[in-house]
């Protein structure tokens, strides 16, 4: 039977509120015992209860009101649930003997802090059986059922609670009291099924048949559990409402029977309580590692497409490019954003649940820390941002190389329609039989193909430069280009020796000859430049142009504006070249001069200059509104170009520093305290979704700069913004407020499983506040000035707290940690070695057999796969070390 001596060597009353249940108990039990039934039940009840310990000192009772009398079996009942000694009884038979001695057993209940109403020794001599058994029902609820204790409760509720848990697996039982609920049995054999699997066969009783069920449970608990048969099943099932008091009675023996089982189950939940714990904290691990995983990887395959710079032959090609990339911007990276953010916030949330359940800190796989993601995101913002710049710049590339291919075929062609038959020209010997004059006509006429040589120099070097550019610019057609030029460049010096060698053997016979006409000679000097100007001027009418702003289309207009002015000079000169030719008709014509053909000094002849200037006014009246209009298109273009980029510039001016004003208030708002915790995240998401409710204006945002882009508009002057800044900052604002929102929740969950007030966590956050020379962390030695006091050792035991992984700032998350972790009771190694050793009998190890028949299966298993073999001298087959895997739990620094 149970022994209620050491537990009652401590006394668990308080002054009231357990002696205010006792006289409840009384005043009730006062009227109920009026009930026959009741009054029969709890006899037999009371009477079995008192034999199970009067039998211990070779006694027992017959008549429970009768026996009693004399108060010596009374006394002796005390003694030996009690475990103490009683004041010497009085042998004596009278009356006054029998009434000192019932009084002697009363003084030791009173002493025990139980209030006795209505209860006297005359009444009990007197054997009045209703006062009697109420005081052996104050005798069992003080020593029995008074220090039962189950989750915070105790006592009767206590019982009842402690039933309610040992049944609840068990079907048709529902145990709400301590009457009605035990009438079939079923609740009886529950309790012995579920401590004693092996003595009942639970699923073989049935509900409809209660004598039977009651029989089975109070023979199985009187020949297995030293139980006595205290009620008749007859009795219970025979009555409407079985007494409650005999019920609490019979049930409290089975508590008590049971209570080296209660212990271990309370072992058994608190090792269940840190696995689960360790099993959510691997899970979260888990995911972090796979997430990490996968971002990684997916950054890894990125950056490579980014870094890219394989040039692309045709505009088509490249703006495809740009397209792709645009949809990389708008449809894969926004989700990768989402990802890395929440990735941040479950590590920052893991490691505090780590903190706040004495774990080691988390240390993600190499590769795979916050760091290093970030390091991998930030090289991966750098090729984008290089990726994007090179597609414009190859898109300019692009458009360069076309204007410059054009103007190179251009000018090509005109040289060399103008070189066309200059080699045989120069390599001629008309000068062996030449006259005089005519040598000296020669040798003027080839000073004037000097000059017109002279004048196409420029175009040489023009033709050399673009083709030098085009290379530069990795043209694709580079080879041809440089092979006509190549032969251009060869005709060219080809040329030059001709023309020298030629001047040299007209000097030769200069000396032979007369001065040659000089008229001539000024015709051929004014005609030669006059016609370059006349084929110039066709050749800039012809010629494209390209611009890319407003000052650069008005400069090209205001230049053909002061062509269009130097028409009427040019005329002028015209007519001045043609008054020398008729001049020189008039004086040979008077001197009886014969002339030989043509103007020996260039084959420029007034007819070819008439012809080409009326040429030159055909073109320009051609050519010239047409240029006109090509010039205005161009600047309605650029104005209208001048419009996106100035709503571009108004939307950026306003973006920009919208985004930098919410930037500073997160800031403000994180470190302020206004209201509690719970009011400050209320603010912050609200705040968040007053963000998130701005984003129409970046996704317009993002329109105008697609339409920027459409038009190749390359630069603005309205603003210093340019898109990238905008995402940059939007990401970085997003990121910014759902990391501050992560840190309050994390205070929230430090707060609540610290127990920390509210005024407590102010006190906390302005003294760090104090410190703070980076927002929400402070330098390690700032710590350091605060415990000047400290030791070496007990500050870096300090600092291996609140900075693990030496970063050289502690977080107002790790400042919290710090100051509440010395007074928080947390679950160590020692207490789940302690609780392991419970439930392995005090052994210095465990069998597998034992986990799994007390702990659920799943968390069984798990401490299973994960100890090591036990290695002691005392160690049998099967033996499993659970000292080593508890230290593993918390790390070796806790023991």
């Amino acid at each position: 039977m149970v022994d209620y001596h050491a537990a009652n060597n401590q006394s668990l009353y308080s002054a009231g509120g357990q002696q205010t249940y006792m006289e409840q108990e009384n005043d009730w039990d006062r009227d109920l015992l009026l009930d026959p039934a009741w009054e029969k039940q709890q006899r037999k009840t009371f009477t079995a209860w008192c034999n199970s310990h009067l039998r211990k000192a070779g006694t027992q009772i017959e008549n429970i009101e009768e026996d009693f009398r004399d108060g010596l079996k009374l006394m002796l009942l005390l003694e030996v649930i009690s475990g103490e000694r009683l004041p010497k009884p009085e042998r004596g038979k009278m009356r006054v003997h029998k009434i000192n001695n019932v009084n002697k057993a009363l003084d030791f209940i009173a002493s025990k802090g139980v209030k006795l109403v209505s209860i006297g020794a005359e009444e009990i001599l007197d054997g009045n059986a209703k006062m009697t058994l109420g005081m052996i029902w104050t005798i069992i609820l003080r020593f029995a059922i008074q220090d039962i204790s189950v989750e915070e409760t105790s006592a009767k509720e206590g019982l009842l609670l402690w039933c309610q848990r040992k049944t609840a697996p068990y079907k048709n039982v529902n145990v709400q009291n301590f009457h009605i609920s035990w009438k079939d049995g079923l609740a009886f054999n529950a309790l012995i099924h579920r401590h004693r699997p092996e003595l009942i066969d639970y699923d073989k009783l049935r509900k409809d048949d209660p004598v039977t069920n009651l029989n089975n449970a109070f023979e199985v608990a009187e020949r297995y559990l030293d139980i006595p048969k205290m009620l008749d099943a007859e009795d219970i099932v025979g009555t409407l409402r079985p007494d409650e008091k005999a019920i609490m009675t019979y049930v409290s023996c089975f508590y008590h029977a049971f209570s080296g089982a209660q212990k271990a189950e309370t072992a058994a939940n608190r090792i269940c309580k840190v696995l689960a714990v360790n099993q959510e904290n691997e899970h979260l691990m888990e995911d972090y590692e796979k997430l990490a995983s996968d971002l990684l990887e997916w950054i890894r395959r990125t950056i490579p497409w980014l870094e890219n710079r394989a040039p692309e032959k045709t505009m088509t090609e490249m703006q495809q490019k740009l397209e792709d990339f645009r949809d990389y911007r708008r449809v894969h990276k926004p989700p990768k954003v989402q990802e890395k953010c929440q990735l941040e916030i479950n590590f920052n949330t893991l490691q505090t649940k780590l903190r706040l359940s004495n774990r080691p800190a988390f240390m993600p796989s190499e590769g795979r820390m916050v760091s290093d993601i970030n390091g991998a995101w930030h090289k991966l913002e750098g090729a984008e941002k290089g990726y994007e710049e090179w597609l414009l710049n190859e898109i300019r590339r692009l458009e360069r190389l076309d204007h410059l291919a054009e103007k190179f075929r251009q000018k090509a062609a005109i040289h060399e329609s103008w070189t066309d038959g200059k080699e045989a020209m120069l390599t001629q010997k008309d000068y062996e039989t030449a006259s005089l004059s005519e040598i000296k006509a020669l040798l003027k006429k080839h000073e004037a193909f000097e000059s017109d040589l002279a004048a196409h120099q420029d175009r040489v070097e023009q033709i050399a430069a673009i083709a030098q550019e085009l290379n530069e610019l990795d043209y694709y057609d580079s080879p041809s280009v440089n092979a006509r030029c190549q032969k251009i460049c060869e005709q060219w010096d080809a040329l030059g020796s001709l023309t020298q060698n030629r001047r040299e053997s007209l000097e030769r016979t200069e000396k032979q000859l007369e001065s040659i006409d000089e008229l001539y000679l000024e015709y051929a000097k004014r005609a030669a430049p006059f016609n370059n100007w006349m084929e110039g001027a066709m050749e800039d009418l012809q010629d494209m142009f390209i611009v890319h702003n407003i000052e650069e289309i008005q400069g090209l207009i205001t230049a053909h504006d002061q062509f269009k002015s130097t028409l009427p000079e040019a005329n002028k000169e015209r007519e001045a070249i043609q008054a020398i030719q008729a001049e020189v008709q008039k004086i040979a014509q008077y001197n009886g001069i014969k002339l030989a053909g043509n103007n020996p000094y260039t084959t420029i002849t007034p007819q070819s200059i008439d012809k080409k200037w009326e040429k030159v006014r055909s073109v320009c009246i051609q050519l010239v509104p047409q240029r006109d209009q090509a010039l205005q298109e161009e600047l309605a273009r650029q104005q209208s170009n001048d419009h996106p980029r100035r709503q571009f510039a108004n939307q950026a001016n306003m973006i920009g520093p919208w985004i930098q004003n919410k930037m500073a208030e997160i800031g403000r708002i994180s470190i302020e305290m206004n209201g509690t915790l719970e009011d400050q995240l209320t603010h912050l998401r609200q705040y968040e979704q007053s963000i998130i409710e701005y984003k129409p204006n970046i996704d317009q945002q993002e329109g105008n700069h697609q339409l920027i882009q459409e038009a190749l508009i390359f630069d603005n002057k309205y603003t210093a913004y340019t898109m990238e800044h905008l995402r940059v900052g939007w990401e970085q604002l997003l990121t910014t407020i759902a990391r501050t929102i992560n840190e309050i929740e994390n205070q929230i969950l430090t707060r609540d499983a610290k127990g920390i007030s509210q005024e407590q966590l102010h006190e906390y956050r302005t003294s760090f506040n104090h410190f703070d020379k980076v927002r929400n962390s402070f330098p390690c030695l700032t710590l350091c000035e605060m415990d000047l006091n400290k030791g070496d050792a007990e500050f870096a035991r300090i600092m291996g707290i609140v900075d693990p992984n030496n970063s050289g700032a502690v977080t107002f998350q790790a400042f919290i940690d710090f100051m509440s972790r010395e007074t928080t009771d947390t679950d160590t190694a020692d207490q789940v070695i302690a609780s392991f050793k419970i439930l392995a009998g005090d052994k210095n190890y465990i069998t597998a057999e034992e986990l799994r028949r007390e702990l659920p299966p799943d968390q069984a298993e798990y401490c299973i796969a994960r100890m090591a073999p036990y290695t002691g001298p005392d160690a049998v087959p099967g033996a499993l070390d659970y000292m080593s895997f508890s230290t593993a739990l918390y790390g070796e620094s806790d023991l």
